[in-house]
């Protein structure tokens, strides 16, 4: 079914518009990376008295990114909305809400209801990621140029957010408690759904109605043939080795000779690689078919990949990875610059929120392998998720080069 909406069109921008939107964006997408951290740590509280606080934390952070996979749903209505800065708000509030009732009421009433809550804050967070992310064209300058720069521009929240997120919770946690430190991410997503506000409404337009179809609609234009399932599938595959990197962090430092807490260096280097690229994106934005620019940073992220499985030591192995979190980066703004060149008007919103969802479960799954994989060993699991984006990337391009001919 499908039902019919006036048209809107983007109101000009002001110069205002984009600063606000990637401040907004690193405070949203900081407060989604930190929270799973946050709940994990609130789990070992003395007051809590958990038996087994890994497994509770690791529990109420399921909690968290599980509903993730809620986005198709919730991405229609963002779709039907004349104006989606109230829609993107009101999840953003609620988010901030959720997160700071479970924190100050878990330990003090039953489990449930603060994991209630958590479900709450999880099923908008893809609201706060791709979401976000499926207004941002309409804050650019039509031409590629611009756009991509912009794409880049999105892809550095996303690093910055991912990396001062986890890190504002462990320094808030340590100076005044687990608690504080989920309340401090909310108090920041408010912020982020203030300045939601003040991005350019959409307008009425003069041109004919236009259909929304239902939720499934976007996972149609997902998984339909053409270059948005190729860009889409590649993408979830590479998701599965970026999930399971900071568990292989750990055990390469292990196998390294090195103590075990070496592998959050490892994970850094690879964050740090990331921004840095994301800043470089920024700078000289990417040029070419969103559809094969994807295909070969995926291929050069995953050759990346084999290398942090072949090093002879540590500094070879920090500088690996730093090498492949920066191929992540390019990757993640080709893979922007396809949604918005491939996904229809009438689910575009479906197809950006939808595919932070899939990633999102295909990291958690991948995350999940490599705990049950982990006696096979690092190097060998590095180079086996390297092997299967390289075996993705090459089919994907194989289907391309038939449907050209």
């Amino acid at each position: 079914m499908s039902e019919a909406l006036d048209t809107a069109a983007p109101a000009v921008p002001s110069r205002r518009s984009l600063p606000h939107y990637l401040v907004a964006a690193t405070l949203a997408r900081g407060a989604d990376a930190g929270a799973a951290v946050g709940v994990v740590l609130l789990a070992t509280l003395p007051e809590v008295g958990a038996g087994r606080p890994a497994l509770l934390g690791g529990l109420l952070a399921t909690c968290l990114t599980a509903p993730h996979l809620l986005g198709p749903l919730l991405a229609r209505p963002l779709d039907r909305a004349r104006d989606g800065r109230g829609l993107l708000a009101a999840a953003f509030a609620t988010y901030a809400g959720a997160v700071a009732l479970a924190a100050l009421l878990f330990g003090r009433v039953p489990v449930g209801v603060p994991a209630a809550l958590l479900i709450v804050a999880g099923a908008c967070g893809p609201l706060l990621t791709g979401g976000l992310s499926s207004r941002l064209a309409a804050l650019l300058a039509p031409d590629e140029r611009a756009q991509r720069r912009g794409q880049g521009w999105d892809a550095v929240t996303y690093g910055v957010g991912g990396s001062a997120g986890p890190a504002l919770v462990a320094v808030l946690a340590a100076v005044a408690g687990p608690r504080m430190s989920l309340l401090g991410l909310a108090a920041a997503t408010v912020v982020a759904a203030a300045l939601v506000g003040t991005l350019p409404a959409r307008v009425p337009g003069g041109g004919p109605a236009r259909s929304v179809p239902a939720a499934r609609g976007g996972l149609r234009a997902l998984l339909g043939p053409g270059p948005l399932r190729r860009v889409t599938g590649v993408t979830m595959v590479g998701a599965l080795t970026g999930g399971a990197i900071s568990v292989l962090a750990v055990m390469l430092a292990a196998d390294l000779g090195r103590e075990e807490v070496s592998g959050a260096l490892l994970a850094a280097a690879y964050g740090g690689g990331n921004l840095v690229a994301a800043l470089l994106v920024t700078a000289f934005p990417l040029t070419g078919p969103p559809e094969r620019l994807t295909m070969r940073w995926a291929a050069l992220g995953a050759v990346a990949v084999a290398l942090c499985g072949a090093v002879p030591g540590f500094p070879v192995a920090v500088a690996a990875f730093a090498l492949a979190g920066a191929a992540t980066a390019p990757l993640f703004a080709a893979t922007l610059a396809a949604r918005s060149a491939y996904a229809p008007d009438a689910v575009r919103a479906q197809v950006f929120v939808s595919t932070a969802a899939l990633k999102v479960a295909a990291a958690s799954l991948g995350t999940g392998l490599a705990g049950v994989l982990a006696p096979l060993g690092p190097r060998l699991l590095l180079v086996a998720g390297a092997s299967v984006t390289l075996a993705a990337t090459a089919g994907a391009t194989v289907s391309r080069r038939r449907r050209e001919r």
